[in-house]
């Protein structure tokens, strides 16, 4: 395999989120349809913090207004990341998950969810079992009982009330699963995006721009369906909400099929059962994604353990007996205030 694909995928394992390698070499085969050579190698030389393409050029001997051309273009194919840099346009290193492979939603075939499935059976587990993890689960605000104290970044109303543009795309981990033949009965239309800025997906030819009603209407039909909200794990910088299912979500997937623990952090919130309330219709155990949820006589039992207090059993549940509660403060996972915060200590947690 080219040698620039070799020193692409150690930069990118060089990278907080992580890229381990396989024995037989099939993350190379998986960047290989990804990138051409050129690119591979350009992306190989960049940095995890933003540089202008003239500091890049200085750098790397290459020519900064082609450079600044080739940059561009592989940040438009969501292969490289762009921003401000100085008040200038930067470019830097962009993790392989989340970010390089859910950009390939409007390209992946099935020569490419085949490939990242090798790659997932091989070694996606190792970048699943550090801590912090990718992920973070939220619940919807009417799941958690009227006393509870809801701070912003633990909620998916308040998170989607913050913003000021809403869209929805496709699930790449369901399309992906689909392709190979492993489809779920999940909706797909459901991954939200949002950002500070008006009318920011206008015109965007993946992502189709909602209303702040039409996003909140995808939270519930999401939640209906049982599917599990997460977001990124901080607290500021939340542009993004993944609507999970264990048979398809490349993270949860590594609980259900790996056999990681803890493959998503846990939010503030456990359920609790209401005993006048529950009717043992065991709709619930049917919803719970987690297996957290069994029957106790005629009554649902909670296994505080195994709940990551999301709510989807309390919105699916037709005598509304089941809420979310606050954990005991000692029992809340500490949620990394920004997300430079979360590279740091994942950065740390693997010896980077």
């Amino acid at each position: 395999m080219d040698i620039h694909y070799k020193r692409l995928a150690e930069r990118l394992n060089s990278l907080p989120n992580g890229f381990p390698p396989t024995d037989d070499g099939r993350e190379l085969k998986l960047l290989a349809k990804i990138f051409t050579p050129e690119q591979a190698e350009l992306a190989a030389e960049l940095l995890p913090t933003f540089e202008t393409a003239e500091e890049i050029a200085a750098r790397t001997g290459k020519n900064a207004s082609e450079l600044r051309n080739q940059l561009k273009a592989m940040s438009r194919s969501g292969l490289i990341e762009a921003g401000k840099k100085d008040g200038k346009l930067g470019f830097k290193s962009m993790p392989f998950v989340v970010g390089i492979y859910e950009a390939q939603i409007d390209k992946i075939d099935a020569e490419l969810a085949r490939l990242f499935e090798d790659y997932f059976q091989s070694s996606f587990g190792e970048i699943l079992k550090v801590r912090p993890q990718l992920h973070r689960v939220i619940p919807i605000n009417e799941t958690i009982r009227n006393t509870m104290e809801v701070r912003p970044f633990e909620s998916a109303a308040e998170i989607v009330d913050a913003m000021n543009s809403w869209g929805v795309m496709d699930c790449i981990c369901r399309k992906q699963k689909a392709l190979i033949g492993q489809g779920c009965e999940h909706p797909v239309d459901v991954c939200m995006v949002f950002h500070p800025k008006p009318n920011a997906f206008d015109g965007n030819p993946v992502i189709r721009a909602l209303t702040h009603d039409e996003a909140m209407g995808t939270l519930h039909r999401a939640a209906q369906a049982g599917l599990v909200h997460s977001v990124s794990n901080s607290q500021e910088g939340l542009y993004y909400i993944c609507n999970c299912c264990t048979c398809s979500c490349g993270i949860l997937r590594g609980m259900a099929e790996l056999g990681i623990a803890n493959v998503v952090a846990a939010s503030a919130f456990v359920n609790q059962v209401d005993e006048v309330l529950c009717s043992g219709c065991e709709n619930c155990i049917q919803t719970c994604q987690f297996d957290a949820l069994s029957m106790d006589g005629t009554l649902v039992k909670v296994n505080a353990v195994r709940c990551v207090g999301c709510g989807v059993c309390a919105i699916n549940c037709p005598t509304e007996a089941l809420g979310l509660v606050r954990r005991p403060e000692d029992e809340v996972m500490r949620v990394p205030a920004t997300h430079t915060d979360w590279e740091s200590q994942r950065a740390t947690e693997r010896g980077l």
